[in-house]
């Protein structure tokens, strides 16, 4: 009996998207730093609030505070045509959005700018909006496509551009950080592969309201101490600023 014959799909161009990304994250030496969170006050407070922020708006724009605080990560390693750190005033956060495109899954960035000066619902309002709204009525997401429709070699071209002649650039089109998070779906990556300085993800929540918070970073920027004491300072906004917003909500609602 012969064996049978598979078939060969081309690469859609979001699959081409995420290989050019691949490409440039390999060639970013990334350490992953984990610390386990005790949120419960936060858990509590969300679960009380109405309207109810999403878990993603929360971790974003506590991480952006963060980031606003500390300029380190807002920094990017740039090696060409001399190696030196460019420092962006502001944050450009890049999220992970897992949309339809050709009947496949397949993941787009959203770019939010200074996301710790919108409210949690602007935040939730804003990603839910690149969750539904149309592919083409996106900016940056039809930007994604109309580079990975490009030939290899000038799609390259363009991200090796974008990440390593301009600081301005990198900041503008790749943005400052990263957060991607699949914690929805009931589970957390371990290591994220990203050509940013810094990415964040974070895993299911426990019963007592813990959950692990990882930061994946660029070690030519940073050093495991920063990072650590970044992680120690976001579950403190988180537990601060973060819950006390929530708070509002609810009391707003009650009046």
């Amino acid at each position: 009996m012969p064996h049978p014959h598979g078939r060969y799909l081309p690469l859609s161009l979001p699959r081409r998207f995420v290989c050019d990304l691949i490409h440039f994250a390999k060639q970013t030496p990334t350490v992953p730093m984990e610390r386990r969170m005790r949120l419960a006050p936060l858990v509590a407070a969300r679960a009380a609030a109405e309207p109810r922020p999403g878990w993603c708006a929360v971790f974003l724009k506590a991480y952006a505070i963060v980031a606003a605080r500390r300029p380190v990560l807002r920094q990017a390693y740039i090696p060409f045509p001399w190696p030196r750190l460019y420092e962006h005033p502001i944050n450009v956060a890049s999220v992970g959005i897992e949309r339809r495109y050709d009947d496949t899954e397949a993941v787009f960035f959203a770019q939010v700018r200074s996301p710790e000066q919108l409210s949690l619902l602007e935040l939730t309002a804003q990603l839910e909006h690149a969750k539904e709204a149309p592919i083409e009525n996106i900016s940056h997401f039809r930007r994604i496509l109309r580079v990975s429709s490009l030939p290899r070699p000038l799609r390259r071209l363009a991200w090796w551009l974008g990440l390593n002649a301009s600081g301005y650039w990198r900041a503008k089109y790749m943005g400052t950080q990263a957060v991607s998070v699949v914690a929805g779906l009931g589970a957390a990556g371990l290591h994220l592969l990203s050509p940013l300085t810094s990415a964040l993800n974070y895993g299911v929540f426990e019963e007592d309201g813990s959950l692990p918070v990882r930061l994946t970073y660029d070690h030519r920027v940073m050093d495991g101490g920063t990072a650590a004491r970044a992680l120690e300072e976001l579950e403190g906004v988180l537990l601060g600023e973060i819950v006390t917003e929530i708070r509002y909500l609810e009391a707003v609602r009650a009046a």
